[in-house]
């Protein structure tokens, strides 16, 4: 395969090709280091990639589609891996606007660039955030997603309908996955479990919201690369597929594997809870499972440990800039 992934400097990008370059596969990754969080650790996370043989990066946004169509048109990949978006719940409430002009316009930059190409197949990144305000558990992909309380859910929705739609007008094969609360060696600084990991660390005062019960369906790294990469080698004319652990953790145990951890206790601030949170995420992923197989083989306790292992590692330079 010749794999085309935006945003492949990212968390999830970057494990991403890890994985495809161990399995001889020929990577162009289009990043354009936003300031999101600090693009250093982005690229810290692409340091080994670069010297590969089979590896290329461009520094671009999606947004830009002339530029990006000429990368399109020098590299003609067969497969697209889409990651690239402003990510995050709270930040899309408050730049709405942002969120759309990436998440969508950018998406559908995309696309219109797909359909003049023979590409044999496309996945793109949608988010278990579309299910919203769903009170059935656990979500599955027949479930009614008409409930959206974030502005980044709605971004991710449009997706998904532009993705069904170019598929169906051009004939392109795509997936969409329905990713839950993916955590792991290289996480985004403002996720749950780095951030508690970091004030917990640094004696921090840990802000939680609400009292301690929503729950998450935490879905370790390496399973989410298992499971892309069985879709990836699986198209389909058009299919939406749950992609997460399949069970669900409290936040306050989170927070106590934290510690116990890192042998430190945290100073919690209970406040409020925040505009666009859910009380609980919960993928079934039976389809996805009859597709490929995938089965995730990582528990909280064992993925935690990893985490750890490598904010150790990283120590020093997460102290300098997050």
């Amino acid at each position: 395969m010749k794999v085309l992934i935006t945003g492949g400097a990212g968390f999830i990008g970057s494990n991403l090709v890890d994985r495809l370059l161990a399995e001889d596969h020929k990577v162009i990754v289009i990043d354009n280091l936003n300031e999101f969080y600090d693009p250093e650790l982005k690229k810290n996370n692409i340091i080994s990639h670069q010297a590969h043989k089979n590896y290329k990066f461009y520094n671009a946004d999606i947004t830009d589609s002339s530029h990006i169509k000429g990368i399109f048109t020098k590299e003609i990949p067969t497969h697209i891996v889409h990651l690239a978006a402003w990510a995050g719940v709270r930040p899309s409430i408050h730049n709405p606007i942002l969120y759309e002009n990436v998440n969508v316009l950018g998406t559908l930059n995309l696309l219109e660039i797909c359909k003049e190409m023979n590409i044999v197949n496309f996945v793109f990144a949608s988010s278990s955030s579309v299910y919203g305000t769903n009170s059935k558990v656990p979500f599955s992909e027949n479930d009614p997603i008409n409930q959206p309380i974030s502005p980044y859910a709605v971004t991710k929705r449009t997706g998904e309908l532009h993705c069904y739609t170019y598929s169906n007008l051009y004939n392109i094969p795509i997936s969409c996955l329905r990713f839950f609360t993916v955590y792991g060696p290289r996480q985004r600084p403002e996720m749950a479990i780095h951030k508690f990991t970091r004030m917990i660390d640094r004696g921090q005062k840990l802000t939680m919201f609400g009292d301690g019960n929503t729950k998450r369906d935490y879905t370790y790294i390496d399973d989410i690369v298992e499971g892309i990469l069985g879709v990836l080698q699986r198209p389909k004319n058009f299919e939406i597929y749950n992609i997460g652990n399949s069970s669900t953790v409290e936040l306050r145990q989170l927070i106590q594997l934290l510690e116990n951890g890192l042998s430190k206790k945290a100073n919690i601030e209970i406040l409020d809870e925040q505009p666009g949170d859910v009380p609980i995420t919960y993928s079934d992923i039976t389809k996805l499972n009859k597709l490929s197989g995938f089965e995730p083989k990582t528990s909280i306790e064992s993925g935690v440990e990893s985490f750890l292992k490598w904010y150790v590692d990283n120590r020093e330079l997460l102290l300098r800039i997050t």
